[in-house]
C-alpha cells in the first residue's frame, strides 16, 4: 500500500492539470489595469529610482526606469500602455518609500 501511495497521488496531480490547467500559475506581484510589474529593482546609483519589468494582457514586455522624484517613465514611449505604466510606477515608488 506504501508503494502505491506515491503513484495514485501523481495520478490525480496530473488528472487535475487537465480539469485546470492555469490554476498553478503565480500573479504577478503588483499590477495597475492591465499591465503588470514582474519585477521592480532599486538603482544603486540613485536611490529615487526604480527599474520596473512590466507585461501587459497583450504580451508586450518592456524595462522601464522609474523617476519617483519626478513621477515619470524612462523611455516615455513604447509598446506598454504609458498610462498604467506611469500609475504603476508611481504605485511602486509609494510602496519602497521613494515618492514625494
Amino acid at each position: 500500500m506504501i508503494r502505491v501511495l506515491p503513484l495514485i497521488l501523481c495520478l490525480i496531480g496530473m488528472i487535475s492539470t487537465t480539469w485546470c490547467p492555469n490554476a498553478a500559475h503565480a500573479s504577478p506581484g503588483l499590477c495597475t489595469g492591465p499591465v503588470c510589474a514582474d519585477d521592480i529593482t532599486r538603482s544603486a546609483k540613485n536611490h529615487w529610482q526604480l527599474v520596473l519589468k512590466l507585461n501587459d494582457q497583450q504580451g508586450h514586455r518592456e524595462k522601464v526606469v522609474m523617476n519617483c522624484l519626478a513621477g515619470q517613465l524612462s523611455p516615455s514611449s513604447g509598446p506598454v500602455d504609458r498610462a498604467y505604466a506611469t500609475a504603476l510606477g508611481r504605485r511602486a515608488c509609494r510602496l519602497a518609500g521613494e515618492g514625494r
